[in-house]
């Protein structure tokens, strides 16, 4: 496979969040200059100098062990989520943003595979989600459907991939419709593959408040509950993304 460029995960979602990182830069130089002219606020600018500087430096760095030097796009950890599968038909989810199903294909030639878009601007306003998607347009072949009706037959993969996407599904009742459509579409003994960021300590720490567009490991649970979805392992890749692999019982 082609390999990454070093930088490019973190790179790529500084693109996608700009404007924060524009404002965090704003702060961090408004605070640094009142810290040194404004002896009054010194106590505050130094925290308010703290703050920006935490997010710019943290954020950052995490965004690039996590997307530039983790196992995250080595897709060795796939041994694990996939052993014993044979694997000759497989579904690829995303909302808008894809950067790895060229990957994929790449790695698994002998696989066919069907990628769906469940992009919907009307309900995905996100600005972040617009410019990766701008910047990032869907390849090839990609058919756009909803998140709860596929294009695909009944019981005709062997693998569904949702990999860093399918949060984009803000309700818990929308997370629950994908994973039966997924149930739906697994051959017997066939697997779901979901890697996401959850809403824990370790996120909080890297992201701030941005960690509250992830869910937790609970609701994500309830979801595939809900659709008739067991976890048969779950693993991390860095500290900051888990791996849920399911099945149907």
């Amino acid at each position: 496979m082609k390999a990454r460029r070093q930088f490019q995960g973190m790179i790529a979602i500084a693109r996608f969040n700009w404007p924060f990182y524009l404002a965090a830069l704003a702060a961090l130089t408004a605070s640094g200059a009142a810290f040194l002219l404004v002896p009054d606020l010194k106590f505050t600018a130094a925290i308010a100098f703290a703050c920006a500087a935490y997010f710019i430096f943290v954020s950052l760095s995490v965004t690039h062990l996590i997307y530039d030097c983790s196992d995250l796009y080595r897709w060795s950890w796939l041994d694990r989520a996939l052993q014993g599968l044979p694997m000759r038909q497989a579904i690829l989810c995303h909302s808008g943003f894809d950067e790895t199903s060229s990957e994929l294909r790449e790695k698994f030639r002998d696989v066919q595979w069907n990628i769906l878009d469940h992009h919907d601007p009307d309900r995905m306003t996100e600005p972040s989600i617009r410019r990766a998607r701008a910047l990032f347009p869907p390849a090839a072949g990609t058919l756009a459907c909803r998140y709860d009706d596929w294009p695909v037959t009944a019981e005709s993969a062997d693998v569904v991939f949702g990999l860093l996407a399918i949060h984009e599904l803000r309700t818990e009742s929308e997370r629950s419709a994908w994973f039966a459509e997924a149930r739906r579409c697994l051959r017997l003994g066939g697997r779901v593959v979901l890697a996401e960021h959850v809403r824990d300590v370790a996120n909080f720490l890297a992201f701030g408040p941005g960690f509250l567009h992830f869910h937790s490991s609970a609701n994500w649970r309830r979801g595939w509950e809900q659709a008739g979805l067991r976890c048969r392992d779950q693993f991390h890749v860095t500290p900051f993304v888990q791996i849920f692999v399911l099945t149907a019982p």
